[in-house]
This record gives structure tokens, sequence and C-alpha cells, in this order.
């Protein structure tokens, strides 16, 4: 089993940053799991790096024991979670297991577990789950058949049995804000410590209205000062400040996008009821043009052929 390559050419988060770090992995761990380990050396970080031979990254995952365990933090809720954590199993598990391994006998994997934070703005519920089975298109069961083979060599009555899904992956999504699980935060000082900055952060933004850079440092010196992942925060500053305002950036700009397709649907579906109502005066009028006995050629130096056709089967319908 190999340890997966990584490549470090994508726009990291403050959580991605964090949990670069093996004690705070490790820390998250013990937090999901109620345990007390501090030995980091059986510990394989498998956090994806997008790059010239991997297609998608991660914020982390590492492998412990007999369990991988794959992290996502996101302040967004995304309900295609399911699939892309598929994407990243895969890709985890090609980079531990070479083609050689999979022809091996007895060949065991580590069990996954996949879990999201979720500590947006918008109102969530403490805990979530989110099934790949439902994305699956909906269809009618069908049925296989299954010739069963006699010791004879002749083949018996062909017999139905019901296809079954053949594919699950469940993601729990934890909501970390303030109120939410403080039961997992109190066990993981890594994980309160983090929700700590970002709600400093969101405090000087939103409600001090300060810039992002000088929000992100005046939070920064602020857990220095309290000894909030105070280590952290000397040795990334840089990164902190850049990552956040990045992320922050990110954020504000996908919420403006929503706002332009919100308002370019609610103008496009105007204009869209204005020309149909348009449309169908055209189409009474040529309506009570045919019922007057005017040529066709006549009709359609003024109106279209489609609004003609329109016409047409509006009469053949009286």
């Amino acid at each position: 089993m190999k340890e997966s390559k990584t490549y470090v050419n994508h726009k990291d988060t403050v959580f991605c940053l964090l949990y670069k770090d093996k004690n705070n992995l490790l820390d998250l761990y013990n937090g999901m799991n109620g345990t007390s380990y501090t030995d980091t050396e059986g510990l394989m970080v498998t956090t994806l790096k997008n790059g010239i031979y991997v297609k998608y990254k991660n914020d982390a995952s590492f492998v412990f024991g007999q369990d991988l365990y794959m992290f996502e933090q996101q302040s967004t809720k995304n309900p295609n979670m399911p699939l892309r954590y598929l994407h990243y199993l895969s890709d985890v598990y090609r980079g531990m297991y070479s083609n050689k391994d999979l022809y091996r006998s007895g060949l065991k994997i580590p069990s996954p577990h996949f879990i999201t934070f979720y500590n947006g703005t918008v109102k969530a519920p403490e805990v979530e789950y989110l099934r790949l089975s439902d994305m699956f298109e909906k269809k009618d069961k069908e049925t296989v058949s299954e010739c069963v083979v006699e010791e004879s060599g002749a083949e018996s009555e062909t017999n139905p049995i019901n296809a079954i899904d053949s594919l699950e992956l469940i993601v729990q999504v934890l909501n970390i804000n303030s109120g939410n699980n403080s039961g997992l935060l109190e066990k993981c000082k890594s994980l309160k410590d983090y929700m700590t900055f970002v709600n400093k952060v969101r405090h000087k933004k939103n409600v001090e209205k300060k810039d992002i850079e000088t929000a992100v440092n005046e939070a920064i010196d602020e857990c220095i000062q309290e000894n909030v992942l105070s280590d952290f925060f000397r040795k990334n500053r840089s990164e902190v400040v850049g990552v956040s305002i990045y992320e922050y950036d990110e954020e504000g700009h996908m919420e403006i996008l929503k706002e332009e397709q919100y308002q370019r649907g609610v103008a496009d579906g105007i204009q869209q009821g204005i020309n149909e109502g348009q449309q169908k005066e055209r189409v009474r009028a040529i309506t009570s043009m045919l019922e007057l006995g005017i040529d066709k050629e006549k009709i359609l130096t003024k109106y279209s052929k489609e609004e003609y056709d329109m016409a047409v089967k509006e009469m053949e319908k009286k």
C-alpha cells in the first residue's frame, strides 16, 4: 500500500491549511471517535491535490488503522457531495493500490467514512445525510435472467430475479456553527478553534463592516492572544490572510452570480410572457383575416408562416 502523491497548484482554504498538519488530523479523528490517540506515526495522509494525473482535489483525507476518513468543509450546501466523494474515493484508492494489487487474493481495504463540515450562514440541520442513491435516475424495477446450469450440463428454466441498486455512498453533513454539535467541538479543539476564527472574521466583516483583509488580520491577532490556534497562525499568517481573501471573495462572487441569474430569469420570464402575448394577438388577427377570406399570400406579407399555421390549426379546432 503506497501513500498518495500530492500536487499543490490550487487555491486552498483555511480549513485545508489547518488540516495539512497530521496532529490536527488526529485531533479530528479523536473528536469523531471519542478516542485519545497521540502518535501520528500510523496516520497516512491521502489528501488529493489536483495536478497532471489527479483530476480532483479534496480538503483532507487520511488512513488511520482500518479506516479511511475523508473531510470537506463547506459554507454553501451542495447536494452533489456523494458523487464528488465517489470521485475522491476512486482517486485515493487508485493512489493506494497498484493494478497488480487488484489481482491479489484476500485484498483488504480501509473502510471509508465521508464527513462534510458545514459552516455557512444559511440555516441548516445539526446533522444531515446525503445519499448517492438519491441522485440515481428513478426507473421501474426491471428483472434480469439467471440460467442455472445443473451438474448434468443442461440448463434449467430461466428464473427472473429482481435487479437491485448495487452502489451506495452516504455523506454525513455536520453543522458546526454555534449551537450545533457542541459535543464534537468540545472534543476536537482544532475544529472548535477554527470556528472561533471564522466567527471572529464574520463579525468584523459583517457587523463591524471592516474590509476582509483587516478583518482577518485582527481575528488572527485576537486568536494568538487568546491561544486559539496560536502556533498555526504564527507559522501560516500570510497564507491564511491570502486564502481567506480568496475564499470570501469567491463566496461573495457566488452570491452575486446567484442574484444575477435570478434577475435574468425574472426578466427572461417577463419577456417570454410579452412575446407569447404578442404572438397570440397576431394569430387571432390572422384567424380573423382567414374568416374574411383574405388570401394566404397577402397574410404572409405581414405575418410569419409559423403564425399562419397556428391560426389554421385554431380554425380547424372550431
